[in-house]
């Protein structure tokens, strides 16, 4: 069971992966010792997985990030997954509910490299439906 105290650890842990645990602990209050202990067992239980950067992807020459909603005939869901897995633009990968089977996150340089994509996830065998929006700011 994650405690409350867990929950603030992860927090300023999200916010900064290198926020030093001296003064995660001066934040919460408690010893350098109890912060250390306790993000040690939540890595040990899977809760915290890895540690990460947040990129801009502007600055690294991408100019459009777009989250892309995906849906195919059920008996290729699996087979479209593990092959979205595998191509360069894609970000980030999820299996969703609501108004697509498949989220994907991707980076492009320009409108053209987006429209090629667009247009290759519409030839994939058992895809039904590719909706793009383009992010126009990140507001958290």
């Amino acid at each position: 069971m994650v405690r409350n105290s867990d929950l603030k650890i992860i927090r300023i842990l999200q916010e900064n992966s290198r926020t030093p645990f001296l003064r995660i602990a001066k934040a919460l209050g408690v010893s350098e010792a109890a912060v250390r202990k306790r993000v040690k067992k939540l890595e040990r239980e899977g809760v915290i997985k890895r540690y990460t950067v947040e990129v801009d992807p502007v600055k690294l020459g991408f100019e459009i990030v777009a989250f892309i909603g995906v849906d195919t005939r059920p008996e290729y869901y699996i087979s479209t997954l593990e092959k979205l897995k595998d191509l360069d633009k894609v970000v980030s990968l999820y299996s969703s509910s609501g108004d697509h089977m498949i989220l994907l996150e991707c980076w492009f340089k320009d409108s053209e490299e987006l429209a090629e994509f667009v247009k290759r996830l519409n030839s994939m065998d058992g895809v039904t439906r590719v909706c793009p929006a383009i992010i126009l700011k990140k507001l958290k």
